[in-house]
């Protein structure tokens, strides 16, 4: 049987609004000419505008440049009351796929208590908007708060139980980590597609903001040599790194995996320069369909 052709879609986020949108929107419209899959658009969870930021944004996206839109929502700190009206804002714009997220514990700030997890989450969207897609977010080296993976992948098929259609990984840089979750995902009776969460390094100021938040992921030494050698050369460790992602990328193609979920952190440059070097591995690729 032919597998089918993987996707390869892109991350963005909403930017500081003292900052403005107008950067953002000339990076969208370049990035309109690759076709991705589609493009989710993330949500801070230590704001409450929603509305005029992640909505905004995905209106745009996906009826302004026609491009399949996802917006993730982060629900510790949102009321049932707040979820509700933003799940009616993402209708009224045709905006009907979500990337439902517990979001980020903030030191120092009490969550609330209508949605614990992201499962409480998915659950109600299946209720109160049983017509919109809901996807989940997983952990190939386990959720930081999760006592072990075992655990995290119980939790993970609750997720799917609930409703998830299909999963997007947090980052990671060890592709033999991915396959080994993968393995335990389809042991545990988790049989939607698995999106994989790729980002480039591009250079040492995201590398250090890397290494300090997001101390589950583990580096390979490959990538650590690069980090090292190139530590105070910013061309070679942007080239390095893009050629580590795309390297990753054919590699994860080739393993069948069911879509490349590339972090762009708004940079069009890097849209173009992975799709550039792997677009013959996702040609004719299944786009989905804007609802």
């Amino acid at each position: 049987m032919t597998k089918q052709t993987p996707s390869l879609s892109f991350e963005v986020f909403p930017p500081n609004p003292e900052v403005g949108n107008a950067k953002l929107l000339r990076a969208l419209e370049n990035m309109q000419e690759l076709a991705p899959h589609f493009i989710s658009v993330t949500a801070s969870n230590n704001k409450y505008n929603i509305k005029e930021t992640t909505v905004a944004l995905a209106n745009h996206i996906q009826n302004e440049l026609s491009i399949p839109t996802i917006a993730h929502l982060p629900a510790i700190y949102l009321s049932k009351e707040k979820v509700a009206d933003t799940l009616h804002e993402l209708d009224q714009v045709g905006v009907h796929r979500i990337l439902a997220l517990r979001g980020d514990i903030i030191p120092g700030i009490e969550p609330l208590k209508d949605f614990r997890y992201a499962t409480d989450l998915i659950e109600f969207i299946k209720t109160e908007a049983p017509h919109f897609d809901v996807i989940g977010a997983c952990y190939p080296e386990g959720h930081p708060d999760s006592p072990n993976q075992i655990s995290d992948i119980q939790n993970l098929k609750k997720k799917v139980d609930a409703g998830c259609s299909s999963l997007v990984t947090q980052l990671f840089f060890d592709n033999e980590r991915f396959y080994d979750f993968q393995d335990k995902c389809i042991l545990a009776g988790i049989d939607v597609p698995i999106h994989a969460g790729v980002m480039p390094i591009l250079n040492r100021n995201q590398a250090l903001r890397l290494l300090k938040t997001c101390e589950n992921v583990h580096i390979p030494r490959k990538f650590k040599a690069i980090l090292d050698k190139y530590e105070h050369d910013p061309e070679s460790l942007r080239a390095a790194g893009l050629a580590y992602a795309v390297d990753q990328i054919v590699d994860l193609v080739t393993q069948d995996v069911a879509g490349v979920h590339l972090y762009t952190m708004n940079n069009e440059d890097v849209a173009y320069h992975v799709h550039h070097a792997t677009k013959a591995l996702f040609e004719h690729q299944p786009k989905l369909e804007v609802i």
